[in-house]
């Protein structure tokens, strides 16, 4: 083993915003060291950061000629009452599976994330 994993980082054009969204999405608590340019949360043990980046560009999803580089999915009970929830917070419908087991939102600043359910 080389290393460990300590977070995962997004970028975004306010770390502050981004970081509340998430922390109402996924329960999470605020780390109290940030500042204007970086914030971290940490939900069920895991570090979720986001970093300014003054010429952020979302992703563009779906784009067959590129990547959609990262994203996370979030495990839900019950997608009915999740999704409303998910909307209400800043996230955006992108994409309704077929199959019926996860759809794709993006939030508030164009990062696409799945709500998945297992049932």
């Amino acid at each position: 083993m080389v290393g460990q994993l300590r977070s995962v980082v997004l970028d975004c054009p306010n770390p502050s915003e981004l970081a509340s969204f998430y922390e109402k999405l996924l329960g999470a608590e605020r780390l109290p060291d940030g500042d204007e340019t970086w914030v971290v949360i940490v939900a069920n043990g895991t570090r979720l950061a986001f970093q300014l980046s003054a010429g952020y560009r979302p992703p563009v999803f779906p784009d067959p000629h590129a990547s959609q580089q990262v994203h996370l999915d979030v495990v839900v009970d019950d997608i009915e009452e999740a999704e409303p929830r998910a909307l209400e917070l800043g996230a955006r419908l992108l994409k309704k599976d077929n199959d019926n087991w996860f759809r794709v939102y993006a939030d508030p600043v164009g990062h696409p994330f799945c709500l998945v359910w297992l049932s």
